[in-house]
């Protein structure tokens, strides 16, 4: 069974929780709130946030460690090689 879509709009919110698989905000103001997120169809438009924290679950929280080691493995891939000496040792 599918949850209905909550649709925010013109609207300020602070501390409050939401799962972004289920609502749209528009030109909302978002302040001190969690969302959880598991990989769903998601909607903002024109919506500012403040000092918010995510939660990652199920395929979103997989997808988003996946992305972590890629770049991280990214970093050491592109990690400047050290400097080798022309010269050889006397």
């Amino acid at each position: 069974m599918r949850n209905e879509i909550k649709v925010y709009e013109d609207k300020t919110l602070n501390d409050q929780s939401f799962n972004l698989d289920e609502v749209v905000f528009i030109r909302c103001r978002l302040k001190n709130c969690d969302f959880f997120y598991s990989g769903g169809d998601y909607e903002w438009t024109e919506t500012s946030m403040e000092n918010c924290r995510f939660h990652w679950r199920g395929a979103a929280k997989n997808s988003f460690a996946l992305f972590v080691s890629l770049q991280g493995a990214q970093r050491v891939a592109m990690a400047p090689k050290p400097p080798t000496s022309t010269q050889t040792p006397n």
